[in-house]
């Protein structure tokens, strides 16, 4: 575990920080799609506040896939990938490190602008809770799910739509339920049914994507 913390999460994120143009893409690409919605639909509050968390997910997951095939890209292309493959170390214990450092970098400042989003969209104080409350468990659930294609597209050239295509599908219940939850707010309905659904797909991939992202990485190396 010292040797993941150190060699591996400290790297992955002094790296995210040093390509800084690559780190502010998909926060820029996020806050764009926010902010030419209200431009396109009209800026009445009643539109605003019925598409505002759809609009926000959507963001959310267009812009994790802007950033999703760096995760294991660098490490492939100069070799360190190989090295990890032939080290001995666990490699679904790696893979869950890089996952978590994707995390981190993509998806904590969207939590942090996230009260800013939901006055920008008029959204109710129930409907920010809402929102919050499935970020927080569905923004891991990209994270993980989005590892095991960028495993399995890494060593193509231009695996970007190739993993677009791959992943939106899969994406679509997460977007429904979460959606759904934040509705259901707004009409002061209970919405643990949603978060419950979210949760346990969250859970379910944290058990079984680390595993599959080393076999894909391993395929994608062999």
């Amino acid at each position: 575990m010292k040797a993941l913390w150190s060699g591996i999460f400290k790297r992955d994120l002094a790296l995210a920080f040093r390509q800084r143009s690559e780190l502010a893409q998909p926060l820029m690409f996020l806050l764009m799609v926010v902010t030419l919605f209200p431009l396109g639909v009209g800026p009445g509050p009643a539109t605003l506040q019925k598409i505002g968390p759809g609009v926000i997910w959507i963001a959310a997951i267009l812009s994790s896939l802007l950033a999703m095939d760096r995760m294991f890209r660098d490490d492939f292309w100069d070799g360190s990938m190989e090295q990890y493959l032939l080290s001995g170390q666990s490699v679904w214990a790696i893979s869950a490190v890089k996952v978590l450092v994707h995390w981190l970098v993509s998806f904590v400042p969207l939590l942090i602008l996230s009260p800013l989003l939901a006055l920008f969209l008029n959204l109710t104080v129930q409907m920010y809770t809402a929102l919050m409350l499935t970020l927080l468990l569905g923004t891991p659930l990209l994270s993980l799910v989005g590892a095991i294609a960028v495993g399995l597209t890494v060593g193509l050239q231009r695996g970007g739509v190739l993993l677009a295509l791959l992943l939106i599908p899969v994406f679509i219940p997460l977007l429904i339920f979460a959606t759904s939850a934040v509705d259901a707010a707004a009409l002061q309905l209970p919405y643990r049914a949603h978060l419950a659904i979210i949760g346990a797909m969250l859970l379910a991939a944290m058990a079984a994507a680390p595993m599959a992202i080393a076999y894909a990485l391993k395929v994608s190396q062999n």
